[in-house]
Parts: C-alpha cells; structure tokens; sequence
C-alpha cells in the first residue's frame, strides 16, 4: 500500500486523527492489537510520530497500553459504558440548565433549527448521527464552560467505542427524538429544571438501549 501524504501540521497529531477515526469506522476493532510496524509502513513514517499518536488516543481512553505487548483499541465495558453516560447525563443536563437560562432568542432558534434538520434526518442513519452530535455539541458551546466542554468531548469518544451504540437498537431513533422534543419545549419556555430532567432522561434512555 502507498503511503498516505500527510499535512504540515505536528506529524503524531495528523496520525493521532486518522487512527481516531479509523477506530470509529470500526476499521480498527474494539480489542484489536494495533500493528506499529504495518501502520508506520502504511503512513511511510517512523514508529516515533506513530508512538506519540498512540499516547493521545490512550490519553483520550481509544487505547490502552499494556505493558511489554503494545496498544490496543479500548473494548468498553458494561460498568465504563454505565460511568460514562452517567457523567455525561450530569454534564449534559447542568449545560442544558445554563442554555435555558442564559441563551438568547436568536441562540436558541438556531438549536430549533438543528433539530428540525435532525427530524428530517431520520431515514438517513448516518446523517442522523452527526446532526444528533451537532446538537449536543452546539448546546455544550452555548453553555459556554470550555471545562465542561472538554470533558464530555472525551466522554462522548469513548461512547462511540460501544459496539451496541443506542442509536441502532430498533425504534431508538424515534425515541430519541420524542427525547429531544421535551428537551425543545422545556428550552422554549426557559425551564431551566424542566431541562435538566428531560435531558438527565435522554441520557438514561440512551444507556438502556446501549446496553
């Protein structure tokens, strides 16, 4: 295989970001050793950058190191899976809280727009994913706390490792929208409470249909 042409920027960080999403295209498996010498001749690079990658994606949980066998792609558990969207229900709802409190009209039509790109999306699995993240991460932004914000940005990449994502289970996709709409009409009226439980919900139902 021809090595890939890399971009300027820092050398570990342009493989860190094709690996990242090599591991959510499931190309690399949750549980799978990942192979240092093919992927360095695959990249036409030194296994240095390479290593360096590595140690952002076990930094970010994707992978995990062990000792004197190499790096492999995190396989997440039941209790990581249940930790994970219980800090993310917490995160999640409390910017939820701030954003019915604080936005402003214009920050909020444009929320009520991204979920009615996200209705319209439904038959369309794929597109459906990136517009439910759009808006979760959109919400984060208007909360406005780049702490929160960084949390659940690494939070959310060991979500995507679950091989069960809540989103495929059949009829998921409506609930989740049915979710959504509550979470909209609490936001609408400025229900800061009404949110923070609706949203605590969403992410209680999503862990149910995950598991």
């Amino acid at each position: 295989m021809s090595a890939i042409s890399l971009a300027p920027r820092a050398l570990y960080e342009e493989v860190a970001e094709l690996l990242r999403q090599r591991i959510f295209r499931r190309e690399l498996e949750p549980g799978s050793w990942i192979d240092e010498v093919k992927l360095s001749q695959e990249y036409g690079i030194s296994r240095t950058p390479l290593r360096e990658a590595l140690k952002v994606l076990a930094a970010e949980g994707l992978v995990t190191m062990k000792v004197r066998r190499g790096a492999y792609v995190t396989e997440v558990s039941d209790q990581d899976l249940t930790e994970v969207y219980h800090l993310l229900s917490l995160l999640e709802s409390d910017a939820a809280a701030a954003v019915a409190t604080r936005a402003s009209d214009a920050e909020l039509k444009e929320l009520q727009k991204l979920h009615r790109e996200l209705e319209g999306a439904v038959r369309d699995r794929e597109r459906f994913f990136a517009l439910n993240e759009s808006f979760h991460l959109r919400l984060l932004e208007l909360a406005g706390n780049r702490w929160r914000n960084q949390m659940v940005a690494d939070l959310r990449k060991v979500m995507k490792l679950n091989r069960h994502n809540s989103l495929l289970k059949a009829g998921r996709v409506e609930e989740s929208l049915q979710e959504h709409r509550a979470v909209m009409d609490a936001l609408a009226v400025r229900d800061a409470e009404g949110v923070r439980l609706r949203m605590q919900e969403h992410f209680r139902n999503g862990l149910e249909a995950a598991a």
